[in-house]
């Protein structure tokens, strides 16, 4: 059975920033990960924008490689 990831902290860990672009500001085009206390492989995904209002994502390393390995493959990129 899978763990309930929202069940779960962030841990004490300063939030990562990936940003592409910054067109019309420090966080315009940033996401942010954090990952989750007591799980070795699972992270809290932000939006950093204000109006955002605290909304993430919980997802698995494995989630997040999966869906970054779609995302490549769906738009036409090359790594």
């Amino acid at each position: 059975m899978q763990q309930n990831l929202y069940a779960l902290s962030a841990a004490d860990a300063p939030a990562r920033k990936w940003c592409g672009g910054n067109l019309g500001g420090d966080n315009e085009t940033c996401m942010t990960t954090v990952p989750l206390a007591g799980v070795a492989d699972a992270y809290a995904v932000g939006d950093s924008k204000a109006e955002a209002n605290g909304s993430e994502l919980r997802m698995t390393g494995a989630e997040l490689d999966s869906f970054a390995i779609e995302w490549v493959r769906n738009r036409g990129l090359a790594l």
